[in-house]
């Protein structure tokens, strides 16, 4: 457990939680501008060396987090699965914004070493454009899906031309996006070269290209394990005594691991050391998606290596 002084806060719309170990302080502040400068007050009457910590909550933290790095606060981003797990062990099964904030301090006086830093604004902006970029294109299945529907239901030819508008301007939005993210990759030299080592594997495409460099910029300084482990595509062992359940995959970046499984079969197909892996599993009567989620785990932990060497991908690389 650390001595150390950490402060958990749930993070909402409109207000953040906040709970203070050891001390076991709360507070609440309104999420606004006037409230991070009162949270700001209330954090530099404490002791030097605290830790802020709070959930990944769809950006709502992200103006918060600016704003602690700026003043030189140690401030952390934790995954909300993590938390969960957490609680389940801990018993609690209560929720609300104070306890979910005193969890998150317990969690972090657990593990100290948890938690996401703030990356720099190129990556910062990169990640806004890729998440975006996953929406329009998660618009544009949703409306596939309705416009094969209607067609189905013999609609009129005025809702026809109305459904074809919507989607063009679906794919221009698309396109734009992924023109703004190549340039974003291409103006950060950092960026451009690590993009460049992840293009060198067949299977990788530019979308799990940025992706990997938006969501995980901590790739080429990890290990193997810790790579898989934080795509969610490490096996987790169910076993109890003689009991040996069935391995599964869980937890991770679930929006990472969504790219990566289509990334998968593509290599599947075209990287040749990975095809001759996904034919050997089919041989052995291995069911589709756990073909394609070994190749995908093997897909993680090249581009981790090379990212960590230097060197571009050749058939030895994935040997």
């Amino acid at each position: 457990m650390s001595s150390e002084t950490v402060i958990g806060i749930d993070v909402s719309r409109d207000w953040l939680d906040g709970f203070c170990l050891p001390e076991k302080q709360r507070f609440r502040f309104q999420n606004s501008p006037d409230g991070h400068a009162r949270l700001l007050e209330t954090l530099q009457s404490m002791p030097d060396g605290l830790t802020v910590g709070f959930e990944a909550t769809g950006g709502q933290e992200w103006a918060l987090w600016r704003v602690l790095i700026s003043m030189g606060l140690n401030a952390v981003q934790l995954p909300p699965a993590q938390i969960k797990a957490f609680a389940l062990a801990m018993g609690k099964r209560a929720k609300t914004d104070q306890i979910d904030a005193e969890l998150i301090a317990r969690f972090m006086a657990f593990r100290p070493e948890a938690g996401r830093t703030l990356p720099d604004e190129k990556l910062q902006f990169l990640r806004a454009l890729t998440v975006r970029r996953a929406q329009m294109v998660e618009a544009r299945k949703r409306l596939s899906a309705q416009i094969s529907a209607r067609r189905k239901q013999g609609v009129s030819a005025e809702l026809e031309d109305m459904d074809s508008s919507l989607k063009a301007f679906l794919e221009s939005q698309i396109s734009e996006l992924e023109q703004r993210i190549e340039s974003v990759i291409g103006e950060a030299e950092e960026l451009s070269a690590k993009a460049e080592l992840l293009r060198s594997i067949p299977g990788i495409g530019p979308v799990s290209v940025a992706m990997l460099l938006a969501e995980m910029p901590e790739l080429g300084r990890m290990t193997a394990t810790e790579a898989a482990a934080m795509t969610g595509l490490a096996p987790m062992a169910h076993d109890s005594g003689a009991m040996r359940g069935k391995r599964v995959i869980s937890g991770g970046r679930r929006s990472l691991r969504h790219v990566l499984f289509q990334a998968g079969l593509a290599a599947a197909c075209h990287n040749p050391v990975l095809k001759a892996v996904a034919k050997r599993m089919k041989e052995r009567g291995k069911p589709h998606k756990l073909v394609i989620v070994a190749i995908e785990r093997r897909l993680i932990t090249i581009a981790n290596a090379i990212l960590k060497t230097g060197v571009p991908w050749r058939i030895s690389s994935a040997a």
